[in-house]
């Protein structure tokens, strides 16, 4: 066994696709075709999950049954960012929130119009549908209720 250690100095490109899986498909399909929020059901455990997964993180039992989620939820966090990915400032200041739906579990991380705050009920705001293309950005926005 060696235990030398070696140093490439230089640009490593990497290249990747990232794929939703069964259940993400799922998910983003229904918001683009129908502008509804969905989750995936434990039978076992009466949990849902909210994104959808395919197998539930309790009892490990697959999961194949999808229902619907109500559209309006519970912001558990929330910040303003002032800057973009890179450090540039922004043109105004972008607020994004952890949302989690009554009766699923999970959550959804996503923009927010207008103020804010721990506690507040908000309700997604979809994109017109011939502006959908299969993307989380699909929803356009949470919106205080």
């Amino acid at each position: 066994m060696s235990t030398d250690v070696s140093k490439v100095e230089g640009d490593f490109p990497v290249y990747f696709r990232y794929t939703v899986g069964v259940a993400g498909e799922k998910f983003l399909r229904e918001i683009k075709d129908n502008g509804k929020l969905i989750g995936s059901r434990c039978i076992k455990c009466r949990i849902t999950y909210i994104p959808p997964r395919i197998y539930c993180e309790r009892c490990m039992t697959g999961l194949d049954e999808y229902v619907n989620v109500v559209n309006t939820g519970t912001v558990e966090s929330c910040t303003t960012c002032y800057r973009d990915a890179q450090g540039e400032p922004l043109r105004q200041p972008t607020t994004v929130a952890l949302v989690r739906f009554n009766g699923a579990h999970g959550g959804l991380i996503h923009y927010v119009h207008g103020d804010v705050a721990i506690g507040d009920k908000v309700r997604v705001i979809f994109k017109d549908k011939v502006q959908r293309t299969g993307s989380i950005l699909d929803i356009a926005h949470f919106e205080r209720i």
